[in-house]
């Protein structure tokens, strides 16, 4: 089965990041247009990074090994400093696991990503919160062939980029959901997750897989 979660807005403090071209550390965020005046270099994934291609080009490129990593950047599924990420890991492996970031899209867990501040969070500052309407060139690692049925572990502010990345995927998709109402999503199987938590749910859920204890109506 291959596990996607939704990404975490604490990061490492030890994460890396890339470069700008003064050197100084790039804060990527989803709207620079509106971050603090305070003399950091605020940058989106997709804008030109310097040399006429993007940043998400030349993270792609680290990833290749086309060009030379900035010190600590970590891979997708060590970033994130909730211990449920490293216990997913454990248990289903790099190969099976991966993120959904509201910054770089639907990454396999061994892919190299520097810190950043963007998500779909209604409740995160102007300047890190992307819109469903912005324009973003999303990457989805998902393996093309596969029809290993899938498991995603996240919020309702993230199911419709899950939607999106995923839609060709052969296999089952499986979405957990806490809310009294079903999601809208009929190409999906919708399982309720019933838990009084309303914060971050969805790790208490992934703990439960982990452990045996979610039942799913996988084929």
């Amino acid at each position: 089965m291959i596990v996607v979660i939704q990404c975490a807005g604490s990061k490492r403090a030890d994460a890396g990041t890339l470069s700008a071209p003064d050197g100084s550390p790039v804060r990527f965020v989803a709207h620079p247009e509106l971050a603090p005046d305070d003399g950091a270099f605020y940058a989106k994934p997709d804008e030109d990074c310097g040399d006429g291609t993007t940043w998400r080009d030349l993270l792609l490129k680290i990833n290749r090994g086309e060009v030379e990593p900035p010190p600590n950047l970590l891979e997708a599924g060590s970033l994130y400093r909730p211990s449920v990420y490293g216990a997913l890991l454990k248990h289903v492996g790099r190969q099976k696991l991966y993120i959904l970031s509201a910054g770089w899209g639907l990454i396999r867990s061994d892919f190299l990503l520097p810190d950043y501040d963007i998500t779909f969070s209604g409740q995160a500052e102007r300047f890190k919160r992307r819109r469903k309407a912005d324009h973003y060139k999303d990457s989805s690692m998902l393996p093309p062939d596969s029809d290993e049925p899938i498991l995603f572990f996240g919020s309702k502010d993230y199911l419709p980029i899950f939607r999106q990345l995923s839609a060709g995927h052969r296999g089952q998709r499986v979405v957990l959901f806490r809310s009294v109402e079903q999601p809208d999503c009929s190409e999906c199987v919708t399982v309720r997750y019933d838990t009084p938590r309303r914060t971050n749910w969805h790790y208490e859920a992934a703990e439960s897989y982990i452990a045996g204890k979610l039942q799913l109506p996988v084929r």
